[in-house]
C-alpha cells in the first residue's frame, strides 16, 4: 500500500479557486497543504500531445485549440435541453493545473457592485461590494496603474489588448451613436458602456491562476501538489470530513485532513463530489446506493449559466478582419510578430469589445452584455475537429447575453462511479424574462450594426438574417443558435435557506471540516465573466479559513 498522505488542509481541484487557496494557505509555513488535481501539469512535458496542449494553454489565442481537447478538458456534455428543442451543449471545463483559467478566454470582468450587494441582501453577510472589493484589489496587478478601483502588486496580471482594430474602433463609435456610452473601464465605478476588454495576460502569455499563484508556491516544502489524482469521495468520521479518497496511477489512496477539506472543483465537480460522498438530495443518493451523511436537497440545484446568442455580419470585400489574419502569409507574419514582439493575433481573446446596456430604459443597471469581435467562426470546426476555426471571408460577430438569467438547471450524479460524468441540465431560456431579454439583445445588436460608423465595413447581416424579423422567429433562432458562455455557477449556493449548501463562510451545512470554495457557491450569477469573481471568492475564503477576515472585522 502506498504511504498515506496527511495535511492540515486538503484542497480538491487546482482550478481558478484551488490554486489561489493552496497558495494562500501554504504561505504560512505552519500549514501543511495537499492539492489534488485530476488533470496534469500545465507546463512543458516530454509527451508530445501533452506538450502541444500545454503550449496552447499559454499562447492566448490557443484557447480555441483546447475547446474539446481531452488532454486538458473534462469535455462535459449537457443532457438534451427541453427548453431548446433537445439540443445537447458542450461544456468545456479545465482538467489541468489552472483549471478553466487555463482554458478560458482571459476576459477580466468583475461584474456590477450591485451583484454583490444582492448577495448580501439574500442573507450572505460579508459579501457586499464593500466587503469583496479589497479581495479583487489584492488579487490584481493592473498594468494601467493603481486607482480607487484598481491595484498593483497582486499575482493576477490585468492588461490591455496589444493592438486595437479599425472595425472594433468603429463598433465602439456605433455603440455610442446607438445610445451606449463609451466606457474605458467596465471594471470601474460604472459598468454601463462600450470599450475594449481587458485580459488576464502578461507579456503576451496567459496569466492563469496556476501561473499567477500556484507555480510560485510549488517550491514550498509544506505544499504538495498531486496531479492525475481523481477524487472519489470525501472521507467522513461521523459528520466530520477527515480526508479524501482518490485514484492515482491506478491505485486507490487517501489523504487525511487534520483541519479541513476544501472543495474547489467548480460548478460541476464540487456538487458531483459532494453527492458521491453522501452529501446531497437523500432520494438521489439512495437511488445510487450511496449512504447519506447529510440530506442537503440544494446540492446540485440552482445551476445558472450565461447564454450567448451569436449574431454575425459579412464585411465588405477588402476589409481585413481577424479571419484573414489566420490564413497563409498573414498568419506567418502574425506568428513572427508574436515571437519577437508578443503582440498581434496570437495574443487575441474571444472578444475585443465589451458593451453593457439595458433591455429596458427603466432598469437601474445593464442586464445585457455583448462580446464583439471582428471575426466569424466556422462552427463546424468545433464539432468535427474539436478546435475553433475562423471563416475565410471577413466577418463581424456581435453576441449578446443576459447577465442575470432567471432560468435554473441542475447537476446530478448518474452513477456512484466518479468517472461517470453527471447529468447536466441547463434549461436555457426556460424563463419568460430570459426570452424577453434575448430578444432585446438581438434588437440592440441590429441597432449597433445599423449605425453610420459601421457603414464603411458591413456588407450584410448573416445571422439571424434579415428574413427573421418577428419575435417568435427570433426566439426560435435564439434557442437553436445560442450557446454556453462557459460560466456555470450556483450549484452549491451560499445562504441559509432550505436549498442553501454552504453558509457565509462557505462551510457545508450540517457537517464539519468541509467547505466549498469556487463559482458553485454564487447564489446568483454575476453581471459578467466569472473568472475574476471566482478568484475573489478564493482570496476571501482563504482569509476566512485562516481567521484573518474575522480578526479584521473584530478590529474594525
Amino acid at each position: 500500500m502506498p504511504e498515506e498522505l496527511r495535511a492540515d488542509y486538503v484542497v480538491v481541484g487546482a482550478g481558478s479557486a484551488g490554486c489561489v487557496v493552496a497558495a494562500r494557505l501554504s504561505a504560512d509555513p505552519r500549514n501543511r497543504v495537499v492539492l489534488l488535481e485530476a488533470g496534469g501539469d500545465d507546463r512543458p512535458t516530454k509527451n508530445l500531445p501533452q506538450f502541444m496542449s500545454n503550449l496552447m494553454i499559454h499562447v492566448p489565442v490557443g484557447y480555441a485549440r483546447n475547446l474539446k481537447n481531452p488532454q486538458v478538458n473534462w469535455n462535459y456534455e449537457t443532457d438534451p435541453d427541453p427548453s431548446c428543442a433537445g439540443r445537447v451543449y458542450s461544456w468545456p471545463r479545465g482538467k489541468v493545473l489552472g483549471g478553466s483559467s487555463s482554458l478560458n478566454a482571459m476576459l477580466y470582468v468583475r461584474g456590477q457592485h450591485a451583484d454583490y450587494d444582492g448577495w448580501r441582501q439574500l442573507g450572505c453577510a460579508g459579501w457586499g461590494w464593500d466587503d469583496v472589493k479589497p479581495y479583487f484589489l489584492r488579487a490584481e496587478h493592473q498594468e494601467r496603474g493603481a486607482s480607487d478601483n484598481h491595484a498593483v502588486g497582486g499575482p493576477l496580471n490585468v492588461s490591455d489588448i496589444t493592438e486595437p482594430h479599425a472595425v472594433s474602433d468603429a463598433v465602439v463609435a456605433a455603440c455610442e451613436s446607438a445610445g451606449i456610452p463609451r466606457n474605458a473601464d467596465i471594471n470601474g465605478a460604472d459598468q454601463e458602456g462600450a470599450g475594449y476588454y481587458q485580459l488576464t495576460v502578461k507579456n503576451g502569455q496567459r496569466c492563469s491562476t496556476a501561473v499567477a499563484y500556484l507555480h510560485p508556491a510549488m517550491s514550498r516544502p509544506n505544499l504538495k501538489v498531486e496531479t492525475d489524482a481523481l477524487a472519489q469521495r470525501v472521507v467522513f468520521d461521523g459528520s466530520r470530513a477527515v480526508g479524501v479518497e482518490y485514484i492515482q496511477g491506478g491505485e486507490r489512496r487517501i489523504v487525511r485532513a487534520d483541519r479541513e477539506v476544501i472543495l474547489c472543483g467548480g460548478a460541476v465537480n464540487s456538487p458531483q463530489l459532494l453527492q458521491l460522498s453522501g452529501v446531497g438530495p437523500g432520494a438521489l443518493l439512495a437511488e445510487h446506493g450511496i449512504a447519506v451523511v447529510k440530506d442537503l436537497p440544494g446540492v446540485g440545484e440552482n445551476l445558472q449559466d450565461h447564454y450567448l446568442i451569436p449574431m454575425t455580419w459579412r464585411l465588405k470585400a477588402g476589409v481585413i478582419s481577424v479571419n484573414e489574419l489566420t490564413k497563409g502569409a498573414r498568419f506567418l507574419g502574425e506568428a513572427l510578430k508574436y515571437v519577437f514582439q508578443r503582440k498581434g493575433l496570437l495574443t487575441l481573446s474571444a472578444a475585443h469589445i465589451a458593451a453593457f446596456c439595458k433591455s429596458r430604459p427603466d432598469l437601474a443597471a445593464p442586464d445585457i452584455q455583448f462580446h464583439i469581435l471582428p471575426a466569424t467562426t466556422d462552427t463546424s470546426g468545433v464539432g468535427e475537429g474539436g478546435a475553433m476555426e475562423l471563416e475565410d471571408k471577413p466577418g463581424l460577430t456581435i453576441a449578446p447575453c443576459q447577465v442575470r438569467p432567471e432560468s435554473r438547471g441542475h447537476i446530478r450524479i448518474k452513477s456512484p462511479d466518479p468517472a461517470v460524468h453527471p447529468s447536466i441540465l441547463a434549461n436555457y431560456l426556460s424563463d419568460p424574462l430570459d426570452q424577453e431579454v434575448a430578444l432585446a439583445g438581438i434588437r440592440w445588436g441590429r441597432k449597433i450594426a445599423a449605425q453610420p460608423a459601421l457603414a464603411p465595413y458591413i456588407d450584410h447581416e448573416m445571422l439571424p438574417g434579415p428574413a427573421l424579423a418577428t419575435d417568435p422567429a427570433l426566439l426560435m433562432f435564439s434557442r437553436m443558435a445560442g450557446q454556453t458562455l462557459y460560466h456555470p455557477v450556483g450549484s452549491c449556493q451560499m445562504g441559509s435557506g432550505p436549498n442553501a449548501v454552504v453558509d457565509a463562510e462557505l462551510r457545508v451545512h450540517g457537517v464539519s471540516g468541509l467547505r466549498v470554495v469556487d463559482a458553485s457557491i454564487m447564489p446568483r450569477l454575476v453581471s459578467g465573466n466569472t473568472n475574476a469573481p471566482t478568484i475573489m471568492i478564493a482570496e476571501k475564503a482563504s482569509d476566512m479559513i485562516l481567521g484573518k477576515a474575522r480578526a479584521a472585522a473584530l478590529a474594525a
